[in-house]
């Protein structure tokens, strides 16, 4: 058996827990024709739907770039809008409710280089016109390590580049916000760029890059303590809200993607609950927001079984406090009016 693909995640059926509570997931991708992913090659509308209209109530979507569907040709630092484009007419489709209530894409992500510095201007101006009522910011993954076997997505100090800041100057005096990705021994780094940068609204991705294999795996007494400290350091600085998933991406360190039968919510919350609550606690739940990170977790367990374990993990929470981080910070931050 492929397990990560749909006939092994629907060995663990399960009743939606709370199916009326308001979700919006600030966290997914669109892609075609990408060999890498397996088991999830094609990730479009219709998959898309399968797995939001599989029983919980959620409301809107936001798309974060994947590098999918860049323009074949012209300048380098605007072929990225063919992504906005073909995005932008997904979540036309998915506006008139073909594939159910969800307002897909109602927000979306694209890509820009602030290393750039002013000349991202032209860039942003080209994302915008592509998606002129959903275009919200950008991403510059900022993933370094020194460690060989870690794969770098950035160079070494991006954050403190001073091209990258004068671009990052510039999405902040337009409204829009950066999406940031980094590994955890990053986090300092990324104290700083924020304390530089206080007017712009930094979006930190999938906890804080916890990493716990290859170099960091089997060394959770050190590696656990220091994302701690970084968790609590980043925290501090107001400009910088969290999301709270991606724990199901191998790097992680969670095997559940190799069990013979998928994960259930209860084991899931238990899990991720340790995790999940640290990061509640030091950004409080209204700079928090569950995601999906769908298709890349979806190796991991269902999108049914994923919200599921949130919904277990969060109980101790007020109904405000939940609103939040189900469904108002995101709608916030990305100016979702659903």
């Amino acid at each position: 058996m492929a397990y990560g693909g749909n006939d092994w995640l629907a060995l663990t059926p399960e009743t939606t827990l709370e199916p009326e509570l308001p979700i919006c997931d600030p966290h997914h991708h669109f892609w075609d024709f990408r060999p890498e992913r397996v088991p999830y090659q094609r990730y479009l509308l219709h998959e898309l739907a399968a797995d939001l209209n599989s029983g919980h109530n959620v409301r809107s979507t936001v798309f974060i770039e994947a590098r999918s569907m860049y323009r074949p040709d012209g300048p380098a630092e605007t072929r990225s809008v063919g992504e906005v484009e073909f995005v932008q007419g997904l979540a036309a489709a998915s506006a008139n409710g073909m594939y159910g209530p969800t307002r897909a894409a109602a927000a979306i992500i694209g890509n820009a280089s602030l290393n750039l510095g002013a000349a991202v201007e032209p860039v942003l101006d080209a994302l915008q016109a592509a998606s002129p009522n959903r275009f919200r910011g950008v991403r510059n993954s900022a993933a370094w390590d020194p460690h060989p076997d870690v794969e770098n997505r950035a160079e070494q100090g991006l954050l403190s580049n001073e091209k990258f800041r004068e671009g990052a100057r510039i999405l902040a005096r337009r409204g829009l916000s950066l999406e940031n990705t980094l590994y955890f021994p990053q986090l300092p780094e990324l104290v700083d760029f924020a304390n530089a940068v206080p007017d712009l609204t930094i979006v930190l991705n999938h906890i804080g890059g916890l990493y716990r294999v290859g170099p960091y795996g089997n060394r959770d007494d050190e590696v656990i303590p220091e994302w701690r400290r970084g968790i609590a350091a980043v925290a501090k600085c107001p400009n910088i809200v969290l999301k709270l998933g991606g724990v199901g991406q191998p790097r992680y360190g969670f095997d559940w993607y190799t069990w013979e039968k998928p994960i259930g919510s209860e084991e899931l919350a238990s899990h991720l609950g340790p995790l999940m609550n640290y990061c509640i606690e030091q950004f409080s739940p209204d700079r928090c927001m569950f995601e999906s990170n769908f298709p890349p977790d979806k190796v991991s367990s269902s999108y049914n079984v994923l919200f599921n374990a949130f919904k277990r993990l969060s109980q101790g929470y007020s109904a405000t406090e939940r609103a939040n981080l189900f469904h108002d910070t995101a709608t916030r931050v990305y100016r979702i009016d659903d």
